[in-house]
């Protein structure tokens, strides 16, 4: 298997891929940063739930459990990689985006963490903005 370039651009890709084929569960390689990013996900109700299977200290996986309407479309309409590993793209608090009348969520990675955009605005802190998702 190659090496992956953009970690997170894959995870959000196979959540994307997963959503569209109306998958009940995605795979993803573990990471702390995902780990992370599934439990804010999670949190904000945009998933059902998730699931780490570490094998060792540096390997393992997450089953991402996607989350449906009663007319079994999927919760997470889009989602989008902000920031990429050659263009980078960080914001101040200030300027962190707000969109879907505020139902849309954007994840940054700060110095506190991995969190929403709305835990970091009231924090008063910025980051690099990895993903919007609605």
């Amino acid at each position: 298997m190659a090496a992956i370039s953009d970690p997170i651009a894959d995870f959000l890709t196979r959540i994307r891929n997963a959503t569209r084929a109306q998958h009940r569960y995605v795979d993803v390689d573990w990471s702390r940063i995902k780990q992370d990013m599934a439990e804010i996900l999670k949190a904000l109700g945009f998933i059902e739930s998730y699931l780490v299977k570490q094998e060792t200290k540096s390997r393992g996986t997450i089953r991402l459990v996607l989350k449906y309407t009663e007319g079994r479309n999927p919760v997470i309409q889009g989602i989008t990689r902000a920031s990429k590993p050659g263009s980078r793209k960080y914001v101040g608090h200030q300027d962190i985006p707000r969109f879907y009348g505020g139902l849309g969520l954007s994840i940054l990675s700060t110095s506190k963490g991995v969190m929403s955009g709305a835990e970091a605005t009231n924090q008063k802190i910025g980051g690099e903005l990895l993903c919007l998702v609605w």
